[in-house]
């Protein structure tokens, strides 16, 4: 199959993402096998974590290979519709101001309510819009960002039940340390079965229950419910996944230097004996973080090549003194393989001190996104 590019701007500067296809589609496969029965609630939040949500719900809706798909905000959810997704769209954050419901159920999103505030919004907002809103209530049950606990969701659940305007989907929580904290984590499942039996003990039929997101799903299938979300692994940053995105540009200068020259801001690397220094097209602006300045390592010429002084704005330095053959137009990748050699999230996290769902979420806009396999 092949390439296709965002159409966002054309391609003249060599700095692109390419995003596998393929391995998306084998990541979703293999957490549907792992969530089921229970269905799939794709999380393409922050632009699918800086693959392109609305190419990624495409394929995923084309091929059934969830059941809907989990944003952050309504902006997010109207570009899914704007790219003609149909699937359910839950918008996994607090909605403010009061027109942000009006518009949701309008594109028929479903929407979070976390609140006894929210609930009395989401009526009005539904009787505004002419339409039947479709929520799901969120349950505090550690997390302690949103969410309502639980005397006050049974009570928003009361209220929401006895509209006519409004349809009870589901009701979720978030895990906040199912990474590190067994105890802890089954301490908030515990919460949330409770929760769940006191909302069937009030007559709710037919709710989506969901607490888990990848690391829950993948590790604690007592919590999993008739729903489960996942994000990180779709994209292949999780361990036993494929990753997805491959982050390549191409040498664009090449300079030899002598002894003691310096290079970049700051005179922020001075070199230590003659060396050959390739300029490649891409840098902060791209999301390529000055915290990878004279630690981080580029792909050429398939050996590792450390990154010189301090990374710029739009450039970057790199040593392809050990590089035979390096030349004006010689790939680079930043993130991915190139021949028996790796660059992975996680070593460009660690450099950084951050995690992985940074650095991919990082890659600016002015990146073009190419979709192949």
């Amino acid at each position: 199959m092949p390439a296709v590019t965002t159409p966002v701007q054309r391609m003249l500067r060599p700095t692109r993402a390419e995003i596998s296809l393929g391995a998306v589609r084998n990541n979703l496969k293999k957490l549907s096998a792992a969530a089921s029965p229970a269905r799939l609630l794709f999380v393409v939040k922050a632009n699918a974590y800086g693959h392109g949500s609305v190419e990624l719900a495409r394929l995923a809706e084309r091929e059934g290979l969830c059941w809907g798909f989990g944003v952050s905000s309504v902006e997010e959810g109207l570009a899914l519709r704007e790219g003609g997704v149909k699937s359910p769209v839950l918008v996994l954050g607090s909605l403010y101001p009061f027109e942000s419901f009006v518009a949701a159920i309008e594109a028929g999103l479903m929407v979070t309510v976390a609140s006894p505030d929210a609930a009395r919004l989401v009526i009005d907002a539904a009787r505004q819009a002419g339409r039947k809103a479709v929520c799901h209530m969120k349950l505090e049950t550690g997390m302690g960002r949103i969410g309502a606990r639980r005397p006050s969701l049974l009570r928003i659940y009361d209220e929401l039940s006895a509209s006519p305007d409004v349809e009870v989907a589901g009701m979720y929580t978030h895990l906040s340390s199912a990474d590190s904290d067994p105890a802890y984590t089954r301490e908030q499942l515990g919460y949330f079965s409770e929760t769940v039996r006191d909302l069937e003990a009030r007559g709710a039929k037919g709710l989506t229950f969901h607490a888990e997101a990848t690391c829950g799903l993948l590790n604690y299938p007592e919590g999993r419910w008739n729903m489960a979300r996942s994000g990180i692994a779709a994209y292949g940053l999780y361990e036993g996944f494929e990753p997805a995105l491959s982050w390549k540009t191409k040498i664009v200068f090449l300079k030899d230097v002598r002894e003691g020259a310096c290079v970049s801001y700051n005179q922020s690397f001075k070199a230590d004996r003659p060396m050959t220094i390739a300029t490649i097209p891409v840098g902060y602006a791209d999301g390529y973080i000055r915290r990878f300045s004279n630690k981080a390592e580029v792909l050429i010429g398939g050996r590792r090549c450390r990154v010189l002084g301090n990374v710029t704005m739009d450039m970057t330095m790199v040593d392809v003194t050990a590089v035979k053959g390096a030349a004006v137009g010689s790939e680079a990748v930043l993130l991915g393989r190139q021949g028996g050699e790796e660059v992975t999230a996680q070593q460009l996290a660690d450099i950084a001190g951050t995690i992985t769902y940074e650095i991919v979420t990082q890659i600016s806009a002015r990146v073009p996104r190419v979709y192949v396999g």
